[in-house]
């Protein structure tokens, strides 16, 4: 005779502290953005024309990890045929991330919170969601009994926004200025 064991059930209220510090994360950069006076320039833009290309590129590269970032998930989760190895996951995300820094300095220290145009003001939000999520999937990470949800949600909540964020930076540089470095 073979026992029954019931499932454990998992209950979301380890998310409750990466979740509220995540939106503080968002609201925090938000309110930074609008109140801060824009200075017109953050940082030297090393190797690159200009600010503009720069952001553009970096997010290239941070959105080309993103993608990375889904299929070694997907990898890791059995979803998909292949195997990847771990280590790409975190050293993509890694890399992603960086990437990002420094172009969300100079979105919020020389240009702020705009919302005077709607891709601009669509591109801020994001940026700010962004943030939020990415701090709260990384502080629900070495949680354990959260739900098998979450992880792929945040996860892809932070895919989501950073494809949004591409959409509205540089898809919209490359078509409208050109492809320049």
């Amino acid at each position: 005779m073979t026992a029954v064991y019931p499932q454990q059930r998992r209950s979301a209220v380890p998310l409750l502290v990466p979740l509220l510090a995540g939106g503080l994360v968002m609201v925090a950069l938000g309110v930074y953005g609008r109140l801060h006076t824009p200075t017109g320039f953050a940082i030297g833009p090393a190797g690159f024309s200009g600010a503009l290309p720069m952001k553009a590129w970096l997010t290239t590269g941070a959105f080309v990890l993103a993608i990375v970032q889904v299929v070694s998930a997907l990898s890791m989760w059995g979803k998909i045929g292949i195997r990847i190895p771990a280590g790409v996951h975190r050293w993509s995300g890694r890399l992603a991330f960086l990437l990002s820094v420094p172009v969300a300095f100079h979105c919020l220290y020389a240009l702020g919170l705009q919302y005077d145009v709607p891709r601009v003001l669509v591109h801020s939000l994001l940026g700010c969601f962004f943030y939020g999520v990415f701090t709260a999937k990384m502080l629900a990470l070495p949680r354990r009994g959260l739900p098998g949800w979450a992880l792929p949600v945040l996860g892809g909540l932070a895919f989501t926004a950073l494809v949004g964020l591409w959409l509205t930076s540089s898809f919209w540089f490359f078509t409208a200025i050109g492809v320049t470095l």
